[in-house]
């Protein structure tokens, strides 16, 4: 299983994926589930992916060749707006299932995928996608200014409760880490190490981009205060008076 996150914020954007693939207890591997694309000044996009490895994998491997050679149809850096790169992902995305699917299907594999796109390119704001397996996709609002794909649930309710368009960057990032503490509490399949990438409105350039390994002292210093918080907050509550 895969978790990722990306918020789309007025101050910039956080990316945020776990590295943990799995198919069964006995076979566990780490895959960064993250790619970023970068001109720095011209264009910034950063993608997350959750589902079939060999898919996502293969799709992405599509858009990477098409950016290289750079000939004349639509590409990653010739784009004219991350729209149109929401677009190419969904394509390449399609073009994958529509050969490896029915292989998949015979053998009874499950060939899902889907990823989450954003970024900028010069002329244009910030924005955010996420791409369902079938190639099509939506775009984030200031309403719903996230997207989580994979293992969503249980890193959703302080992304709610925490985050508009209007929290800051660091903000963001701590409730990133707490959701994703949150969600390897409680689902061992997935893990660390994360990726994140931090992204500031109009800069054209990444932020922040780390890896943080179990090691990581920040995140050891939140898994451990969030915890005893939520247990120092709970024993506060008064309990029920009809009980």
């Amino acid at each position: 299983m895969t978790y990722c996150v990306a918020m789309s914020l007025d101050a910039g954007m956080i990316f945020a994926s776990d590295s943990r693939t799995n198919a069964g207890v006995d076979q566990v591997g780490k895959f960064s589930k993250m790619r970023v694309f970068a001109r720095e000044g011209d264009r910034i996009i950063v993608t997350l992916s959750s589902g079939n490895l060999s898919m996502t994998q293969s799709a992405l491997n599509i858009l990477e060749q098409r950016a290289r050679f750079g000939d004349n149809q639509q590409q990653l850096w010739n784009a004219t707006s991350m729209f149109d790169v929401a677009r190419l992902v969904g394509d390449a995305l399609r073009e994958v299932k529509t050969r490896d699917g029915p292989y998949l299907l015979q053998n009874n594999i499950d060939s899902h995928a889907n990823f989450i796109v954003g970024g900028q390119l010069r002329g244009e704001p910030p924005r955010l996608f996420e791409v369902y397996s079938e190639g099509n996709f939506i775009e984030a609002t200031p309403d719903t200014c996230y997207f989580q794909i994979g293992e969503s649930k249980y890193g959703k309710p302080v992304i709610d409760r925490v985050v508009t368009r209007a929290t800051g960057l660091q903000e963001a990032t701590k409730c990133t880490i707490v959701s994703f503490d949150s969600t390897m509490r409680s689902n061992i399949s997935v893990g660390l190490p994360i990726d994140l990438a931090v992204y500031e409105t109009d800069s054209l350039k990444i932020k922040l981009q780390k890896r943080i390994e179990e090691s990581d002292p920040y995140f050891r210093m939140v898994h451990t205060q969030w915890g005893e918080g939520l247990r120092r907050v709970f024993a506060e509550l008064p309990n029920p008076d009809w009980t």
